[in-house]
């Protein structure tokens, strides 16, 4: 008996540790900024002209930030003078330069000055695994600290926008007069995004391998799957919300949106975008997102 148990535990311990692995594992190819750009400007040609203007004018910067862990983060930061400013966060195994469109949106169209990091082991930043928010929220936090201004808006998508709900519970810089946020299809907690993906893919149950890989992940990284919970951190939210999703989102599931929108106080609003599915409410309605988003901010 002693013997098949320690089988079935080094079993369990060692699917517990691909699993971590594999869900955590950054982008291998995070730092072909190249391949980015094309991927960029295929999918929203209008970029391109945009930042090429950019570029001519010199508003376009990027920069290594050192981090209070002893980390270097890499920004881009657009600078147009004005006194309102956007920060945009990227999705799982993304980096900023894939979201240049949004980017765009508030620069061009809104006016704001644009802040867009490589979250930690994505992009050009340092790092080696994936933090799916729930430490990277305090990344963001100091970031907005660094380029505070009057006006702010913090627009993430996906694990972006779990990141940014995270850090909405936390307590903000002072000195910013009005502070907002856009939660573009993000889960309501790293428990509940992994157990779902290890039912649809899979077939499993959470028990036993979720609570394996979520102590392991304490062990490794110094924080598990239950704690990094979007849904309790945007219930002590005291700022205006806007909520995005898509109607036929099955990787991040439509139903994670309605929770989450229950859970944070007034003010919030909410958008259930038609056809969608995760991460494609801008490409599929530019028009209205922009409209809403314009709408949003007034």
């Amino acid at each position: 008996m002693i013997v098949v148990l320690a089988v079935l535990m080094g079993a369990l311990v060692g699917a517990g540790s691909y699993m971590l692995d594999v869900s955590l594992a950054p982008d291998p190819t995070r730092a072909n900024t190249d391949s980015c750009y094309r991927q960029l400007f295929t999918d929203y040609p209008e970029t391109r002209e945009w930042m090429d203007s950019l570029r001519t004018h010199h508003a376009l910067r990027d920069t290594m930030l050192m981090m209070t862990g002893g980390y270097r983060l890499h920004t881009y930061y657009i600078n147009r003078g004005s006194q309102r400013t956007a920060m945009v966060i990227h999705g799982w195994r993304d980096q900023a330069i894939k979201f240049f469109y949004f980017a765009r949106m508030y620069e061009r169209l809104l006016g704001y000055n644009v802040v867009m990091p490589d979250l930690y082991a994505s992009g050009m930043s340092d790092g080696d695994m994936l933090r799916m928010g729930w430490l990277d929220r305090l990344d963001v936090l100091q970031l907005l600290d660094v380029f505070k201004a009057d006006t702010m808006v913090v627009h993430g998508v996906s694990m972006g926008a779990a990141t940014t709900m995270m850090m909405s519970g936390e307590e903000m810089p002072e000195d910013i007069r009005d502070l907002r946020f856009v939660a573009d299809c993000g889960y309501t907690s790293v428990w509940d995004e992994f157990a779902g993906e290890l039912k649809n893919q899979f077939g499993l149950p959470a028990f036993p391998l979720m609570y394996t890989t979520s102590l392991l992940c304490q062990l490794r990284y110094g924080w598990n799957f239950d704690e990094a919970s979007a849904l309790r951190q945007v219930a002590k939210c005291r700022y205006p919300m806007f909520f995005i999703h898509g109607d036929a989102d099955d990787f991040v599931p439509t139903y994670m949106v309605h929770e989450l929108y229950n859970a944070k106080p007034d003010p919030k609003t909410l958008w259930i975008t038609k056809g969608t599915d995760h991460a494609h409410s801008y490409k599929n309605h530019r028009t209205e997102y922009v409209a809403r988003v314009r709408r949003f901010l007034e």
